[in-house]
């Protein structure tokens, strides 16, 4: 009872990282049985501190709560757990064993992760709808798991079939906030090539489904392993060619491809409309334009006190020479 009354938003570390362990305790004591958990999306906390800065305190944290509640609880039957990183090889299961993994590229379970085909066709002509099959599989057909392909999303689907509109359903429900991270601040090589998927284009690459999160800055590998887990990319075509497995990658349909050039216009959107306009212009070749705009620059940041002769603490010397450079241009 004391550990009860300490269950709070204030909670220290420690009790909150044993309470799924106190949980199936109190539970095995009121239904006389072990407990069956069913832990969705395990590892989106884990996306948001990878995004936000708090890596290392969420993995120290998120280790100790799955070692109590899936490692040393005599309490649990089994356990099933959901998520987009492959959990073998993540740093936070290290000390866990006995697990069953099933990934996208895993055949098992392939045709339970999403409608069929059939089932999409059955339900459009229940709904009366069966005239709209094939802007519906445009736009959100396209998952695949295993060899089984035309899985579409159920959650896309549900919406349609009750709005009867084709939207961006599952996109706009769905953080994108880490795949957002990773083409922003992600190298030119990764930003060309997602401008090529956009366009319709596929990219063959080889991919690391045993991901780890604070990887991801320096393996392009994760990277795009991440975005075919999360359901942003599908598998077009698999070969093995002396131990090594590559693929052919697209974007897994409309709804996702929207999402991606809705979010990049939004990046832009950010900025102020002088920015906006010089950009145009430097895509036109307007050198005139370019002139006024760096020019405005240029009065606006450089001065003569930035000499350096008597800088202050906070001041840039270099930059007088900066505007120099740019006149120069």
């Amino acid at each position: 009872m004391n550990y009860f009354d300490r269950v709070s938003e204030s909670m220290t570390e420690t009790d909150a990282a044993i309470s799924l362990h106190k949980l199936c305790d109190f539970m095995q004591r009121h239904y006389k049985q072990k407990v069956i958990v069913l832990l969705d999306e395990y590892d989106t906390p884990m996306q948001e501190a990878y995004v936000n800065g708090y890596w290392d305190e969420i993995v120290s944290f998120m280790r100790n709560l799955f070692h109590s509640t899936f490692k040393t609880n005599p309490y649990l039957d089994k356990a099933i757990m959901t998520g987009i990183t492959k959990i073998s090889k993540e740093s936070t299961f290290s000390d866990l064993n006995n697990l069953a993994v099933v990934t996208t590229t895993s055949d098992k379970y392939a045709d339970f992760f999403g409608f069929t085909q059939e089932e999409v066709s059955e339900a459009l002509k229940e709904f009366g709808l069966e005239d709209m099959e094939n802007c519906v599989k445009d736009w959100y057909d396209g998952f695949t798991f295993g060899n089984i392909s035309d899985i579409y999303n159920p959650w896309s689907i549900i919406n349609f079939l009750e709005k009867k509109k084709l939207s961006t359903y599952w996109a706009n429900t769905s953080s994108n906030s880490l795949a957002g991270k990773l083409i922003r601040k992600g190298s030119k090589d990764i930003k060309i090539t997602m401008e090529d998927l956009i366009n319709g284009g596929i990219l063959h690459t080889r991919i690391d489904e045993q991901i780890v999160f604070n990887q991801l800055d320096h393996n392009e590998y994760a990277i795009w392993s991440l975005l075919l887990a999360s359901g942003y990319l599908k598998v077009e075509k698999y070969t093995l060619e002396e131990g090594i497995e590559e693929y052919d990658l697209k974007l897994t349909n409309k709804e996702v491809r929207l999402m991606f050039q809705g979010m990049i216009e939004g990046w832009f959107k950010q900025y102020s409309p002088a920015y906006n306009d010089f950009m145009k212009a430097l895509l036109l070749n307007d050198k005139k334009a370019m002139n006024y705009y760096m020019n405005k620059i240029a009065l606006a940041t450089f001065s003569s006190f930035d000499t350096g002769k008597k800088p202050s603490e906070d001041a840039e010397p270099e930059r007088f020479y900066h505007g120099f450079v740019l006149e120069r241009v």
